[in-house]
C-alpha cells in the first residue's frame, strides 16, 4: 500500500534504517491478510493450529521458558525531569536511555520481516479514542494486536494526515533477559519494547498505551485512563446502571466484569463492557462517561472454567489464541483447575512431555487466552458506544483476611480518592514471597501510571471540582476471612448482592451507617435470599476492629509517606481518619 502519512512514512524509514529488516509489510486488518500470516506462523513453528472441530478458529503459542511475564524491575517511564516520573517508576534520562536502545535495536530485524501495526485504543470516531502504530517483526504480536485492537484500514482512516499517533517500536531482537526493556517516553508519545516476546511486554497497545502513555495524556487532557472493568446492571424494569471498579491481581476482576447473576436475582442482566481498562471522560450532563478502550480480553487461563466465570469460558471456545498453556495430543488446551480431566498424555507450557503425575505444571500460572470481546456471552449491547457508557459508582478493592469490611461507602469524592490511594491486598500462597503481607497499590495503577503518583492523586481530586453529577465511591472485600481461615462470604455469583445494594444507595433506596471509615450497610439491608447465611454472618463480614484499624492508619501512613507531591487534601483524610477513631 501507498502510505500518503508523511509523518508515519518518515518514522518508519527512520526505524527500518536502525533495525535493518529484510521486508516492511504495511497491515490492512483484512482477513486475508490474517490467513496468510497465520499460515506463514504455522510453517515456521511460530504457531501450533489447533483441533479446528473443537476449537475453531485457534491456535496456540509458546513463548521463551525466561519470557512469560511482565517484568516491572525493567519497565521505565523516561522524562526530562526526574521528578515528573516521580519514586515509584524506573526512571533513566531519556537520552541516555535512547543510545543504549538504539545499540540494542539496531539490525535486530535483519533476516527478518517489519510488520507495521496501524490500531485504535477506543471505539472508532469516540472524543477519547486515540491512534497507535506499532512497528514489530513477530506474526505472534501482530495476530494479538487484531484481537486487542481495532486494527488496521479504519485506523489508517481515522489518523488521516495528522501527526498525532502513538508510536511503538517493538523487536524481540535475541529474547535476551538481561537486555530487555519495556520503555515509555511520555513526552514523546514513544514506546519501545526490545528483547521480550510475552504479551504483556510487547502488545504494546495494552497496558503500555492505553494506561501508563495514556494516564499522561489524560492528566493533560483533563480525562481518567484507568485499570477498571466497566460492568452493567440491568434491572427488571430495562433500566441499565453502570460501575468501574480498580482491583489488584488475584482479586477476582475479570470474574467480577463476566458475572451472572444468582438465580433469586429474577429479572436482573449483568452486562460486561471491560475487564481490564477504562478510559473516562466528563460529560456534557456532569457525569463521567467511560469507555473501554480494548477490543479483546487478555486474560490469566489458569483457574478460569465453567464454576468460575463461565463466561470467560465461553468466549475462548473459538477465534483464540492460547500461550504457554497445555498441548494435548490431539491439539486441545488445558490448564490446572479448568474444571475437565487432565489429559492422559499431554506437552507442557515449555513443550516437554507431561503426564498428571508430573511435578511441574502442565500450563504456565501466567498462561493466557487473547480472545475477541464481541464474543462474550454477557457483552453490553452498548460496548462499543462512541460517547460511552455513564458511571453509577466507582468500586477499590483488595483481599483483606480482617481489615476491610465486606463493603463500605465513601463519605465524599476526596474521601474516596484517599481510600483508592490506599487500597490494599494481603499477599497469598500463590504469590512470591510471605503469606499475609499487605500490599498497597493505589487504585491498581501503582505499575501502571506514567508519571509522578503524587500528581495522579493531584489530578483525581481536581477532577472531582469538575464533575457536577459524581459518581459515589465504595470499597468492597470479598475475602474476609473466620477465625478457622475461611472465607465467610461465598463470591462469584453472590457478589451481585453487594453490587444491589451499591446501586441502591446511589439511588437513595437505603440508608446507611456512619462509622469512622465510610457508610456501612445494615445487615438486614444485604439481600440473602437463596443463601446459606445468616444476617449475624453479615453483621461480622461488616465489623470493624479497632486494633486491626490502629495497625491498619499507621501502614496507611507510611504508605502515603513514599510519596512526594502528595496532596495535602490526603494527609488531611488521614488526619480526619484517625480523629474519628480518636487515635
Amino acid at each position: 500500500m501507498v502510505m500518503r502519512n508523511k509523518h508515519v512514512r518518515a518514522w518508519v524509514e527512520e526505524m527500518a534504517k536502525l533495525t535493518q529488516p529484510d521486508n516492511i509489510v504495511w497491515l490492512d486488518g483484512s482477513l486475508e491478510e490474517k490467513e496468510r500470516l497465520e499460515a506463514e506462523a504455522f510453517a515456521t513453528g511460530e504457531l501450533i493450529e489447533l483441533n479446528q472441530e473443537k476449537w475453531p478458529g485457534c491456535v496456540y503459542h509458546r513463548t521463551a521458558v525466561n519470557d512469560v511475564a511482565r517484568v516491572e524491575g525493567r519497565t521505565y517511564i523516561c522524562t526530562t525531569e526526574r521528578d515528573d516520573a516521580g519514586p515509584t517508576n524506573n526512571w533513566v534520562d531519556p537520552q541516555e536511555m535512547h543510545a543504549k536502545l538504539n545499540q540494542l535495536f539496531a539490525g535486530s530485524m535483519k533476516g527478518r520481516t517489519m510488520y507495521v501495526i496501524p490500531y485504535i485504543m477506543g471505539p472508532a470516531g469516540s472524543p477519547v479514542s486515540k491512534v497507535g502504530i506499532e512497528l514489530t517483526d513477530s506474526i505472534y504480536v501482530v495476530l494479538n494486536m487484531r484481537i486487542m485492537t481495532r486494527m488496521g484500514n479504519i485506523a489508517w482512516e481515522q489518523l488521516g494526515d495528522s501527526d498525532r499517533f502513538v508510536k511503538g517500536l517493538h523487536s524481540k531482537a535475541q529474547l535476551d533477559p538481561e537486555n530487555r526493556y519495556i520503555v515509555h517516553f511520555p513526552e514523546e508519545n514513544l514506546i519501545a519494547s526490545v528483547n521480550s516476546g510475552y504479551g504483556g511486554n510487547v502488545l504494546l497497545g495494552k497496558k503500555c498505551f492505553a494506561l501508563r502513555i495514556a494516564s499522561y495524556l489524560a492528566r493533560n487532557e483533563g480525562w481518567l485512563a484507568e485499570h477498571m472493568l466497566i460492568l452493567g446492571i440491568e434491572d427488571p424494569e430495562g433500566e441499565t446502571k453502570y460501575l468501574t471498579g480498580a482491583f489488584p491481581s488475584a482479586c477476582g476482576k475479570t470474574n467480577l466484569a463476566m458475572l451472572i447473576p444468582p438465580a433469586s436475582a429474577k429479572g436482573y442482566k449483568v452486562y460486561t463492557v471491560g475487564d481490564d481498562i477504562a478510559w473516562i471522560r466528563i460529560g456534557e450532563d456532569g457525569r463521567l462517561w467511560a469507555v473501554n478502550p480494548e477490543y479483546g480480553f487478555f486474560g490469566v487461563a489458569p483457574g478460569t472454567n465453567m464454576n468460575s466465570n463461565p463466561n470467560a469460558m465461553l468466549t475462548v471456545r473459538k477465534n483464540t489464541i492460547f500461550t504457554n498453556v497445555a498441548l494435548t495430543e490431539d491439539k486441545e488446551v488445558w490448564w490446572e483447575k479448568m474444571g475437565v480431566p487432565a489429559p492422559e498424555k499431554a506437552e507442557d507450557w515449555k513443550g516437554n512431555p507431561w503426564t498428571p503425575e508430573s511435578t511441574e505444571k502442565a500450563a504456565n500460572p501466567n498462561s493466557r487466552f487473547t480472545a475477541p470481546a464481541a464474543q462474550c456471552p454477557s457483552i453490553s449491547p452498548h460496548w462499543e458506544d462512541p460517547e460511552g457508557v455513564p458511571i453509577s459508582a466507582i468500586l477499590f478493592g483488595g483481599r483483606r483476611a480482617s481489615a476491610a469490611p465486606l463493603v463500605y461507602q465513601s463519605f465524599d469524592w476526596n474521601h474516596g480518592v484517599f481510600v483508592g490511594a490506599t487500597m490494599a491486598s494481603e499477599t497469598t500462597a500463590a504469590a512470591a514471597g510471605a503469606v499475609g503481607v499487605v500490599r498497597r497499590d493505589p487504585m491498581a495503577m501503582l505499575p501502571f501510571c506514567g508519571y509522578n503518583m503524587g500528581d495522579y492523586f493531584r489530578h483525581w481530586i481536581d477532577m472531582g471540582k469538575k464533575i457536577t453529577n459524581k459518581p459515589l465511591i465504595f470499597n468492597i472485600n470479598w475475602f474476609r476471612l473466620d477465625k478457622n481461615g475461611d472465607f465467610i462470604w461465598p463470591g462469584f455469583g453472590d457478589n451481585f448482592r453487594i453490587l444491589k445494594w451499591i446501586l441502591d444507595r446511589c439511588e437513595g433506596k437505603v440508608e446507611a451507617v456512619k462509622t469512622p471509615i465510610g457508610y456501612l450497610p445494615k445487615p438486614e439491608d444485604i439481600d440473602l435470599t437463596g443463601m446459606d447465611m445468616t444476617v449475624d454472618d453479615v453483621r461480622e463480614l461488616l465489623s470493624i476492629d479497632e486494633d486491626v484499624w490502629r495497625e491498619e492508619v499507621a501502614d496507611i501512613e507510611r504508605h502515603l509517606a513514599l510519596f512526594d507531591r502528595l496532596p495535602d487534601e490526603l494527609n488531611q483524610e488521614l488526619a480526619a481518619l484517625k480523629e474519628r477513631f480518636g487515635f
